[in-house]
């Protein structure tokens, strides 16, 4: 899951109107950028399998740290926290602990049975990745909803608001295009980096929120 994440972001600014984009966005995708610092570490582990699914080459193997049910639980509570701690807006802290949360459930229903409910024990997935068109309905549509509802909710003040939000779907879908349809990444490290770029999309949602909507206080990026 990619686009989907990011379109429950954007849909989460109707419920926290007050909190930036680019915190809605960091708690979205949250265990996405803490993995591939682990999987650089070593402490997780994931090889790349072309043929392991329809849709990604990715066999993971360990990652109990970042997606394992117990752990996103933790790091929910922890995001959570941090946003109150932040902002003093509790709606806002709420809304981004569950997007966290999130996380875990959507990766529920397209992974394969690889998602740890605690530590390595019991493992659970849906297997959507195995039906590429699928696939493509649940995360276009996802993200299509999203945008939908998040340009009701914060409307543009300027053409800058308008160009940035259609410039950063067009590239979230080219990416992911990009992705499902180019050939395997070539090594670990390129997985990690990739990884490690999504900070790149925290940024870029809040300075689209800068230009949309009232001002609002962010966590790790104030838009």
């Amino acid at each position: 899951m990619f686009l989907g994440h990011i379109g429950v972001a954007l849909a989460a600014k109707r419920a926290a109107p007050r909190t930036s984009l680019g915190t809605l966005v960091a708690a979205s995708i949250w265990i996405d950028l803490v993995w591939p610092v682990l999987l650089l570490a070593g402490v997780e582990r994931v090889r790349i399998d072309p043929g392991n699914t329809a849709v990604t080459p990715l066999d993971f193997e360990h990652y109990p740290w970042t997606h394992g049910g117990v752990a996103v639980l933790l790091w929910s509570l922890a995001f959570g926290a941090a946003v109150l701690a932040r902002t003093g807006y509790r709606r806002g802290a709420v809304v981004a602990g569950a997007l966290v949360a999130s996380h875990w459930v959507l990766d529920a229903i397209v992974h394969r049975p690889d998602l740890p409910l605690a530590w390595d024990g019991t493992k659970v997935g849906l297997g959507l990745w195995n039906d590429v068109p699928a696939t493509f309905a649940v995360e276009l549509g996802l993200l299509a909803a999203g945008l939908v509802v998040y340009v009701r909710a914060a409307p543009a003040r300027d053409a800058t608001g308008r160009r940035a939000l259609a410039a950063l779907a067009a590239f979230l879908v080219a990416v992911y295009l990009a992705n499902v349809l180019g050939p395997p990444p070539p090594s670990v490290k390129a997985v990690a980096v990739g990884g490690l770029a999504q900070w790149l999309l925290v940024a870029w949602a809040a300075w689209i929120d800068r230009h949309r909507g009232a001002p609002a206080p962010g966590l790790l990026l104030q838009g």
